[in-house]
């Protein structure tokens, strides 16, 4: 069971392996048997070695974004977080993780939905 504070220390972790890329801060976060999904109608990166490899293969640059997020809810192994993502060359994109955490605080699920803003 988690709770917000545990989620939000979890996403704390996540933005540093954000800018990081580092493959250990990146691993800490995942259950070794995690899955990862990018887009929710793709086949999710399977295992903790998986995620990390999949991760750095669309790694975005050290400080080319700015995030913020909120907690939306939790229940039991479940939180949901919304999210704002502005990268420097002028995405912007609206995110909403939905994650299922192991007992020991690594995410074993994690599917990411985002959305890019209307064009004007």
């Amino acid at each position: 069971m988690v709770d917000r504070d545990a989620v939000a220390r979890w996403i704390d972790g996540y933005r540093r392996a954000w800018d990081s890329n580092d493959p250990g801060d990146i691993g800490s976060l995942f259950s070794n048997d995690c899955e990862y999904r990018f887009e929710p109608w793709e086949e999710p990166a399977r295992g903790r070695e998986a995620v990390v490899a999949a991760w750095l293969e669309r790694a975005d640059a050290s400080g080319d974004h700015r995030f913020d997020s909120e907690v939306v809810a939790v229940d039991g192994d479940l939180a949901i977080v919304q999210g704002r993502t502005a990268y420097d060359d002028g995405r912007r994109y609206e995110n909403l993780w939905v994650i299922r955490f192991a007992d020991d605080g690594t995410a074993r699920s994690f599917t990411e939905w985002y959305m890019a803003p209307p064009r004007d």
